[in-house]
């Protein structure tokens, strides 16, 4: 998507090799007129697929789903990533490792908002590893739901995430495929 990638290169910030912050319009500040366009581009991709829930994990991946639940008229459910006291079997749990971080995390979702019946798009604010995405699709499929896709805004693709996942069977849409960051030099991967 080439906005996106005009959002990147203006607005992106670089501190190594294997981070890209971009805090200006989707981590930290959130531009609402890029998040609807990058709804209507997820919309367009899986326009012929069956959603009846859009899922993401807190706290970035919300604004883009939002506006996309708004187009699709469809729920928005997040999964949480703190650990809570009433965990029970009214929800569902598993644990990821976030690489950027270097912390394990729980990721929490009711089971009131997820049941066989949906078919769920996923979408998160990057891939990297995959960690986050892996865990979200053991979420989903514990509750017997039904993964209709997975959209990532931004995806390293110099690191291993998308190949995990394909792995396991499930196609992947990226908006913008990072394929280097060295010397502080975005560079993406051409489609």
């Amino acid at each position: 998507m080439e906005l996106l990638k005009d959002y990147i290169r203006k607005y992106g910030n670089v501190p190594n090799d294997n981070v890209l912050k971009v805090d200006a319009f989707l981590n930290h500040q959130i531009d609402a007129k890029l998040m609807m366009e990058l709804a209507k581009d997820f919309k367009e991709h899986f326009k012929d697929k069956k959603i009846t829930k859009i899922m993401t994990i807190e706290t970035s991946g919300i604004a883009p789903c939002v506006f996309l639940g708004y187009l699709l008229d469809v729920p928005v459910v997040f999964m949480k990533k703190n650990s809570s006291a009433i965990l029970d079997e009214n929800f569902y749990h598993t644990t990821v490792h976030s690489f950027t971080k270097n912390i394990d995390y729980d990721l929490i979702l009711s089971k009131k908002y997820i049941n066989e019946d949906d078919h769920v798009i996923f979408i998160d604010d990057f891939m990297a590893n995959g960690e986050a995405c892996l865990g979200a699709l053991r979420i989903i499929e514990e509750a017997k739901a039904n993964v209709s896709g997975i959209g990532i805004v931004i995806e390293k693709s110099f690191q291993n995430g998308r190949k995990l996942v394909e792995e396991k069977g499930f196609d992947i849409y990226s908006q913008a495929r990072i394929k280097s960051l060295k010397q502080g030099t975005i560079t993406f991967v051409e489609e």
